[in-house]
Formats: structure tokens, sequence, C-alpha cells
């Protein structure tokens, strides 16, 4: 191995322990315990080396989060391959959205919690563009299949999306982040309305 590789996979070791000490802090204390500082004392390097890697935390914060939006979006396409009909995929996709949300609380907070992801941020982020797409393309065939074309499909869009976040964040500020039974049933019951609206 030469001299240019040996320092190509350092410096890849060297990335790997910040993401690593960073999503253990995250685990342990929560997002608002990450700092720079703290992760340089973590892996025993000094904060200029966490610099030569990520330009502040924020960059951090987006590394994770891209890798949320990727995850999810294997979620999604898994449910959404399991079945067939337009509309019943999306209704396992919304169980699929919440057991996520729940399972790996840490991503979803941060992926969401901040704020709703503007329109130019969604643009300029492949990852939430995925995500994103796997959630239209499916509503718009359910609205074919639904001999229902004409209906606006990035409406439906945002309706659907604002009952699986709009549930999801209910019960996570409402239960500390755990699950409900009786709320998740409440999402089927909400989503199996909104598919019944596709054909009117």
């Amino acid at each position: 191995m030469g001299i240019l590789e040996r320092k190509m996979r350092h410096k890849e070791e060297i990335r790997t322990g910040i993401l690593e000490a960073a999503w253990h802090m995250v685990v342990t204390d929560g997002w608002q315990s990450l700092s720079i500082r703290k992760i340089a004392d973590a892996i025993e390097y000094s904060i200029p080396v966490i610099y030569n890697h990520f330009e502040n935390k924020e960059a951090i914060l987006l590394e994770f989060s891209k890798e949320g939006y990727q995850k999810l979006a294997v979620v999604l396409n898994n449910a959404r391959n399991s079945v067939d009909v337009p509309v019943e995929q999306l209704e396992v996709m919304a169980i699929a959205y919440w057991d996520f949300a729940f399972e790996n609380k840490e991503y979803y907070q941060l992926m969401f919690g901040l704020g709703i992801p503007a329109c130019e941020m969604v643009n300029q982020n492949t990852e939430i563009k995925e995500m994103t797409s796997i959630l239209i393309s499916t509503i718009r065939e359910a609205l074919i299949h639904a001999n229902n074309e004409e209906a606006d499909y990035f409406l439906k869009y945002h309706a659907y999306w604002s009952i699986l976040h709009g549930l999801v964040s209910i019960q996570m500020i409402e239960n500390s982040g755990k699950t409900d039974v009786f709320k998740k049933m409440i999402l089927k019951d909400a989503i199996s309305g909104f598919c019944k609206s596709l054909a009117l």
C-alpha cells in the first residue's frame, strides 16, 4: 500500500470515528448533547482535526439526516413492493413509516424535528428527493388506478404525508418517543379514509 493510500485510509478512519462518536452521544444523551469539542474528546483528537473533516456541527447533522432519509426510502420501497395494488401500497407504507419513526427516533427527530424541509432543500438533497418521489409516485399510481387522474396528486401527497408526520409527531411528544397501539389504529383509520378519498 502506497503512502497516498495509507493517508486516504487514515482520513476515512478518522471520519468514521467522528461519526461513530457523534452517534453514540446522540443515542446516549440526545441531539442537544452533540458538540465538536465533545466529539474531539471522545476520539482523542484536537478540535481542528474535526474541522478538517466537517465544516461545523451542522455538517455532521446533515450527514446523519441524509443517512436517515436513505434508510426511510429503503423501508418505504420494501413496503411498497410487498403488495401490488396502489391503495394497499399506501396503507402498508404508512405502517412502515410509523414503525421506522419509532424504531429510529433519533434519525426521525433530526430529519423532521427541526422543521419541515423547504422545497429548495428537497430539490437539492438527493436523499430527501428519493424518499419523496416514492410517496408521490405511489399516490399517482393510486389515482390512475382509481380513474381519478385529474386530481391534484401533489395536494394528495401533502395530505398523505401530513397524516403520517402529524400523528407520529403527536405520539412522540405525548409518549416520549414510544409507539402506542391505539395511536397506530388511528393511523390505519386515517390512511384508510385517505385512500377512499382518492376515488372521489
